[in-house]
């Protein structure tokens, strides 16, 4: 099969735990400010709460699948627009868990005629390191990334190619060697709802750190990160919603700017001193901030919990922070195999 050209079009969709996102691109990358972007076409993005109650009674609700099914109507008419090549479409966590998950998947189908297909936690892993890979810096020899989502959150420590720490312009995209992942089944809606939402989530901070802390340490000592951080080249990757609204925050932006935001670095203690901003801000204040609202304001604590968890566990200086993830990660795999069948 030949390479993909330019002018062919993918497109991505990827259902989570509370968000429903769409990407279509093409099989071809931009260099921007930040490093290098497919070049996209057209994308959405909506909060859907699809894993709403799913970690208490186990079922995906009629009211989260109605908001689903609205936000996948309207992928579905951005996607007819265009003459698309390859695509494929997933569901994460939510419909992992859920036992109606199959029911609602072929409820899916037939009234949008979407096939979603719902992957593994090692699979969403890969795409989701897929899609931010080229953040890496060349030089770096290892690096630790991370997904916090909705109903799980995702860690890969991986090995970049030898052309990417050598002075060899590495070919793009490749695949890192994955040396160990872990998947945690912690993420912003399942911890926030088991300590009492939003109004509760601060108050009970430290113990949602200590208990991710103690979810991450088994990993943690089998592959030795922190040993290794003063050894080699190491880099800290974040592909999460709670880490670019951090950033947002840090920023001041007046609302929430991907083009500020994707891509760029900051010191670990400054996305800390956003956390201590947003605990010091009452409920409504959080509801109220043009970067955080009403959307996230439900689950963004519990994120910082999660965030905090890892940044004590894997005492990086640093944090690279991608606005780009699984969708991305679904096009460049795409665009891989094709690679791979010529």
């Amino acid at each position: 099969m030949a390479e993909p050209a330019e002018n062919d079009i993918y497109a991505a969709l990827d259902l989570g735990t509370n968000n429903c996102r769409l990407l279509i691109a093409h099989p071809a990358f931009r260099q921007s400010k930040n490093g290098r972007a497919l070049k996209a076409i057209d994308s959405f993005s909506r909060i859907v709460r699809l894993g709403e109650g799913v970690s208490g009674s186990g079922l995906l609700s009629e009211e989260a699948m109605e908001r689903t099914l609205g936000a996948l109507r309207t992928c579905q008419r951005k996607l007819e627009r265009h003459a698309l090549g390859r695509r494929r479409f997933v569901a994460t966590e939510a419909c992992r868990r859920a036992t109606n998950a199959d029911a609602f998947i072929a409820r899916v189908e037939e009234e949008t005629g979407l096939p979603l297909e719902i992957i593994s936690n090692e699979e969403e892993a890969r795409l989701a390191l897929l899609g931010c890979c080229s953040l890496l810096r060349p030089g770096v020899q290892r690096a630790l990334a991370f997904d916090i989502g909705g109903g799980s959150t995702e860690i890969m420590w991986v090995a970049t190619p030898e052309s990417y720490h050598a002075q060899i312009p590495p070919t793009f995209p490749f695949t890192p060697e994955l040396l160990g992942w872990t998947s945690m089944p912690y993420g912003v809606m399942n911890l926030s709802e088991q300590f009492g939402h939003n109004d509760y989530a601060s108050v009970y901070f430290e113990d949602i750190v200590a208990k991710v802390m103690a979810k991450l340490a088994p990993f943690a000592k089998t592959y030795a990160i922190t040993d290794q951080l003063s050894d080699v080249p190491t880099q800290l990757l974040s592909t999460s919603g709670t880490v670019t609204t951090l950033a947002a925050v840090h920023l001041g932006l007046p609302r929430y700017d991907r083009s500020r935001v994707d891509g760029i670095a900051l010191p670990a203690e400054q996305l800390r001193a956003s956390i201590a901003r947003l605990l010091a801000m009452r409920p409504s204040e959080r509801f109220n901030h043009p970067c955080i609202g009403p959307d996230r304001s439900d689950y963004i604590i519990a994120g910082c919990a999660i965030l905090e968890a890892l940044l004590r566990t894997f005492p990086f200086p640093q944090v690279t922070i991608a606005d780009r993830g699984v969708r991305e990660g679904i096009i460049i795999s795409l665009m891989l195999n094709e690679t791979v069948d010529a």
